[in-house]
């Protein structure tokens, strides 16, 4: 069994075979290249998810300094500082005390309620597209809907969402596991600039305070304890990391996922009621986050594997995913799927806070582009992805869009 490493490029086009052997023949998998453990199966996944012996933080992870600090650089570098205080790298109580003031601003009918202003902002953006025979679906709705969405949730200006959205991609290669000294350093002033913006917007929309998340967290941290000057800056850069990046490759492998499989995309222009379903299945299927990553804070055991105390655990939610314990010929991809408890959100207290706004966005811009646009095609012979760990990114996917349908 060759050793676990997501950035080959042949993993990276495809990760799915090799993820089905190692769950095969060796589910709980030691990757001495990484040092961590790989976990791939369904069972396991969700045990670990569950598990409070497995700390969200990376701080207690043995090789932290190994793989995150570079020689050369006195302090901790501000992306770890920045991320240190992410809901995503705590445990309760904090993780709760943070995700309780979020928890209202993400619900199934909040989300439910912007659907007009993202319908309205999808259909400007393909009428952008107009006449043209071929279109970049990541460049011209699934990159620039999400951080639309988040930033007018937010209270970001329009001039400031373009830079927004450049240091969102900019941070994605820190969560790599490898990276050089200069990239480091090229991280590190992004972050810095990126923080500095949301303390200056901070303290602009105190003095102008209107009626966005913005300004409920100002409140939450003005009120008492209840948010850090620090955590609610760094909770203001996870919100548009986390709610544009991992969107765009759900929207952007929707597509491509549907155009792969035109007998379901047939379906689907067949039956609209069948989309809910389908972002379902597209979830499970491509998942957008291929780990989420977990550390021992004690010695335990996970299908007959022992961890020691400071190993790191990368959860793999695209093998689990694929797994035949849990879901009937993972292999095949049918876009009325049921049940399909995929975690693609993750899972327990660490489930996506966003998932409802995702699902949703998902949803619009896929059957708008199929409507309007029923002789999809692909228009690319080559696709071209991020090398990152976390995602595997569509840079860009060229279709021919045909003859149009009803707008």
């Amino acid at each position: 069994m060759a050793d676990f490493n997501p950035l080959l490029p042949a993993f990276i086009e495809d990760p799915h075979p090799f993820l089905r052997r190692l769950r095969e023949e060796d589910p709980v998998h030691w990757s001495p290249v990484f040092q961590v453990w790989v976990l791939t199966r369904y069972a396991d996944a969700l045990a670990a998810l569950h598990d409070r012996r497995l700390s969200a933080s990376a701080s207690g992870w043995e090789n932290r300094a190994k793989f995150f600090y570079r020689t050369g650089l006195d302090d901790t570098p501000p992306p770890m500082e920045v991320y240190r205080h992410w809901m995503l790298q705590m445990d309760p109580p904090d993780h709760t005390r943070l995700r309780s003031l979020l928890n209202k601003a993400f619900t199934s009918r909040v989300a439910e309620n912007l659907r007009p202003r993202i319908q309205t902002l999808v259909d400007d953006m393909l009428e952008r597209a107009g006449s043209e025979e071929e279109m970049d679906v990541v460049a011209a709705i699934a990159g620039p809907l999400p951080i639309r969405v988040i930033c007018e949730m937010l209270g970001v200006p329009e001039d400031g969402r373009e830079r927004v959205m450049r240091w969102s991609h900019e941070l994605l290669p820190s969560f790599g596991p490898i990276m050089s000294t200069e990239q480091l350093r090229k991280i590190s002033v992004t972050m810095t600039e990126f923080s500095r913006y949301i303390e200056e917007l901070l303290t602009w929309r105190k003095a102008h305070p209107q009626r966005h998340l913005l300004d409920d967290l100002i409140a939450a941290r003005d009120s008492g304890n209840r948010l850090s000057d620090a955590e609610l800056v760094s909770t203001c850069i996870l919100l548009v990391f986390a709610g544009h990046l991992t969107t765009v490759q759900l929207i952007a492998t929707g597509v491509l996922t549907l155009l792969r499989h035109p007998q379901q995309a047939e379906r689907l222009q067949n039956d609209p009621s069948l989309y809910a379903t389908a972002v379902e299945e597209i979830l499970r299927f491509e998942s957008p986050l291929q780990v989420v990553n977990r550390t021992a804070s004690e010695d335990l055991e996970i299908g007959g594997k022992r961890i020691l105390k400071g190993q790191m655990v990368l959860i793999s939610l695209v093998a689990a995913n694929r797994d035949p314990e849990q879901f009937p010929q993972p292999e095949t991809f049918d876009i009325a799927r049921t049940p399909n408890r995929h975690i693609s959100f993750g899972y327990d207290c660490h489930y996506c806070a966003g998932a409802p706004l995702a699902r949703l966005e998902a949803q619009i811009a896929l059957e708008t582009l199929f409507r309007r646009y029923p002789n999809l095609e692909l228009g690319g012979d080559r696709l071209h992805r991020d090398r990152n760990l976390l995602l595997r990114g569509l840079k860009s996917l060229k279709v021919r869009l045909g003859a149009q349908g009803p707008a």
